[in-house]
């Protein structure tokens, strides 16, 4: 065994170490503000951090980040649960979860933040900064007039003790700062690789803790990381900066920090970024549209990397254990993710396929077919029986995308009566219907060998048939065969939409003949 370890050791690149030799489960978190919806992108970060921590047996942990009360957004924290769990990623602490290193929320951990600040004014790592808004924002503005970097300019770090006392007596309001200290911070990224970068080149010395006693995201997010115990952050790449801030806290404070890997950005196709007015951000919009969870999951998958590609292999859906089995996170590429929307929609119509091989789930889809088609056509008549919905799944599984297609005007005919405007030959629907009555297979090769009978020995062109009966039979000029039709709908069905022709039209001629008899019986 150690000859083993040893050998691992000496031929395996360093990124890769401590993958080699840990054996401690990982922890991991995913920590979004309940600023609103839960985006696509917060959903990537979700469930990378779920397959990475299921993929090793390890816990995943929602921890809700609400220091910024301003931005609180009213029901969110329920509504993000909610997506989660549409989505089958499932946690294993946090709010309302069992769990020893709760509480999950921040702003119920206050006391916690106060206790870990008073350590760093101990030890002389932070210090109170009485500076007013009003000269943040002359600083802000004098920076800016003479292009250089906005950052506050460390003044109050400088206070003696007599006046800080002083300010603290006449009931100056302050914050806590941290010292940034001018050394560059190195770590080793999980996803770009070794990342090196002064932080206070660039700021100034950053709030730890606001004036009204709420912790910045940089400090609850370090104190919470240590004290729940994780070892690996996977966030995305617009915190890789941050990082070297974080490292100097952690420093500050004598504790070991996580690994990290960040994620790259996700973009459009076009390499354009996400707009939030776009349809295609929030996870909310993609369940109301029709898409499946577990096809959404496997987009992202697709987009983001994290998984063997193999050249050709073409899509597979995957399930929840399956893509734990196989992510890598040293798989998952460092340039931003390019979605691509067919490959959504190949997802969704795979997971169709999926869903209507088990027993329990293609019942399910029937009834939500016929839901969604008792909505569209609340006046109709409709065949909605379980053998017919179930037929009709089974046959477009291959065709649709989304279940919503089906209530569409193309494919209106599969439950509706027609509207037909096409002249018909009633005598012809007469001898079709009578012929069609005797067949005793009623399946799309026997149909289509018949109509080709049944057109030579009526001595009509067959594609002049088969214009007319697609017009009775489904109101379309064009979709699918008609011999597929009238097997999709049935003996039953496809005899009396024929039949229903026939009758209209006898009506109308019986109409019509009325009118120019009555018109022809008026004196001139």
């Amino acid at each position: 065994m150690c000859s083993i370890l040893v050998k691992r050791l000496i031929y395996v690149p360093n990124r890769y170490l401590f993958k080699c030799i840990s054996t401690k489960s990982p922890r991991v978190r995913f920590a979004p503000s309940p600023t609103g919806y839960l985006h696509l992108g917060g959903l990537r970060t979700a469930l990378y951090n779920y397959l990475f921590a299921k993929s090793r047996n390890g816990t995943f942990i929602l921890r809700i980040e609400d220091t910024d009360q301003t931005r609180k957004v009213e029901g969110s924290v329920d509504a993000l649960v909610n997506d989660l769990q549409w989505a089958g990623i499932e946690c294993n602490e946090g709010p309302g979860i069992n769990g020893k290193y709760g509480p999950y929320v921040q702003s119920e951990r206050l006391n916690i933040y106060q206790e870990h600040i008073a350590k760093l004014l101990d030890n002389g790592s932070a210090y109170k900064c009485f500076c007013t808004e009003r000269r943040l924002n002359i600083l802000r503005r004098d920076a800016v007039k003479s292009q250089r970097i906005p950052k506050y300019d460390n003044r109050c770090r400088s206070l003696s003790p007599e006046e800080i006392k002083q300010k603290i007596d006449a009931g100056v309001p302050y914050c806590i700062r941290f010292k940034l200290t001018s050394d560059v911070q190195y770590f080793e990224d999980l996803i770009f690789g070794s990342i090196a970068y002064d932080v206070s080149l660039n700021e100034g010395d950053p709030v730890l803790m606001k004036s009204d006693g709420y912790p910045t995201y940089h400090f609850a997010n370090v104190v919470d990381d240590h004290l729940m115990d994780i070892t690996h952050v996977l966030r995305g790449v617009e915190w890789q900066i941050s990082t070297t801030k974080h490292l100097l806290i952690y420093r500050a404070f004598g504790w070991k920090p996580p690994q990290f890997g960040h994620m790259p950005l996700i973009v459009n196709a076009d390499g354009t970024k996400l707009s939030k007015r776009q349809s295609d951000v929030k996870v909310e919009d993609y369940r109301s549209n029709g898409i499946f969870p577990l096809a959404l999951v496997n987009y992202i998958t697709l987009s983001g990397g994290g998984f063997e590609h193999v050249p050709g292999a073409g899509v597979r859906l995957k399930t929840m254990d399956e893509l734990a089995g196989e992510f890598q996170i040293d798989k998952i590429s460092s340039h931003p993710s390019r979605l691509n929307p067919d490959l959504l929609e190949e997802c969704n119509r795979l997971e169709i396929k999926r869903r209507l091989r088990d027993e329990d789930q293609a019942n399910s889809l029937v009834s939500k077919l016929q839901e969604l088609i008792t909505k569209t056509y609340p006046e109709h008549n409709l065949n909605l029986t379980e053998e017919h919905v179930k037929t009709v799944l089974n046959w477009s599984a291959s065709r649709i995308s989304r279940m919503e297609e089906l209530s569409s005007k193309k494919y209106g005919f599969l439950w509706i009566l027609p509207k037909n405007t096409a002249k018909v030959d009633q005598e012809l629907l007469r001898k079709l219907v009578e012929n069609l009555e005797g067949l005793e297979k009623f399946d799309q090769g026997s149909l289509k060998e018949n109509l080709r009978s049944f057109s030579a020995q009526n001595d009509v062109k067959f594609p002049a048939l088969m214009k007319m009966l697609r017009s009775v039979i489904s109101g379309l000029d064009e979709g699918p065969g008609v011999a597929e039709m009238m097997d999709l709908l049935g003996k039953t069905q496809s005899l009396e939409r024929i039949k229903a022709v026939v009758r209209y039209t006898v009506v109308l001629l019986n109409i019509i003949n009325v009118m120019m008899d009555q018109e022809s019986a008026q004196p001139k």
